[in-house]
């Protein structure tokens, strides 16, 4: 595991392959709440998520959820500006990431906040412009809220199977990565004792 799971940022900017990688595990996601987090998106993303054709997952009810979530303001759509654009040019001569990815890494890095993906290349990008402490995934929250105590023992075949359920979509099979987190998350707390 290559980030710290005792220390989790809670204010992040988060991609379109996120957003569906949490909300498609709900206990997951209602832990994420319970710790505190609150997820901004850019316009891009949100328009990636819910009216790029093509790109809408095959569950039309994680898009009601997603809505439901907005209107909840525990998602927030954040516009950027002209300046952004010519920033995400910049970076995208760099690297060929989707625009959603780099409008998000860009508003990132000028709202000061982390930057959650759970894309590779995106990762790699965003720890060279933000900062390897400034970029989490969703095996990182997963093993926070498990070390925290927010998710327990019992929740982890819940994660995984919601996790399998959801692959269908091709977001990716992040179950080694959880893995990973959950046994780190039981390391650490062997170590220290609890």
């Amino acid at each position: 595991m290559n980030s710290d799971i005792t220390k989790f940022y809670t204010l992040n900017v988060i991609d379109s392959c996120s957003v569906w990688n949490i909300l498609s595990i709900p206990i997951v996601y209602n832990a994420s709440l319970i710790a505190g987090c609150f997820y901004s998106f850019t316009n891009y993303v949100h328009y990636e998520c819910l009216k790029k054709t093509g790109s809408k997952p095959r569950n039309a009810n994680l898009c009601s959820e997603l809505k439901r979530e907005i209107a909840k303001n525990n998602f927030k759509v954040c516009d950027i500006t002209i300046e952004d654009l010519q920033e995400m040019e910049i970076l995208e001569a760099r690297k060929k990431l989707g625009k959603g990815e780099l409008s998000s890494i860009v508003f990132a890095k000028k709202t000061n906040q982390v930057f959650l993906t759970d894309d590779k290349k995106a990762r790699n990008l965003a720890k060279e412009v933000l900062g390897k402490d400034r970029v989490q995934t969703t095996p990182h929250l997963v093993g926070y809220c498990f070390f925290q105590r927010i998710l327990l023992d019992g929740d982890y075949p819940s994660i995984i199977a919601d996790h399998k359920a959801s692959l269908t979509s091709n977001w990716g099979d992040l179950e080694i990565y959880f893995k990973e987190a959950y046994e780190e998350s039981l390391k650490i707390k062997l170590m220290i004792g609890q």
